[in-house]
């Protein structure tokens, strides 16, 4: 049954890039390669903003000290 399912997810999943290559005028490997590396450069910008804000953020609180009560004004 898992083989069958993913048989059929290999056979209408890969013909959208090959249907794209096709209308392109290049290789389906090229097309698959392509949808990879792009998969993983906006899986990386993700994590990378999200590391830049973190650390913004941090740098936010050292520089403007924390008062420990309303007294200390």
């Amino acid at each position: 049954m898992i083989t069958e399912l993913r048989h059929f997810f290999e056979r209408h999943g890969f013909y959208v890039c090959s249907r794209l290559a096709d209308k392109l005028g290049m290789r389906a490997t090229n097309v698959r390669l392509f949808f990879i590396y792009i998969s993983f450069v906006t899986a990386g910008l993700g994590f990378g903003l999200y590391l830049t804000m973190a650390f913004v953020i941090r740098l936010k609180d050292l520089i403007r000290g924390k008062r420990s009560s309303v007294f200390d004004l």
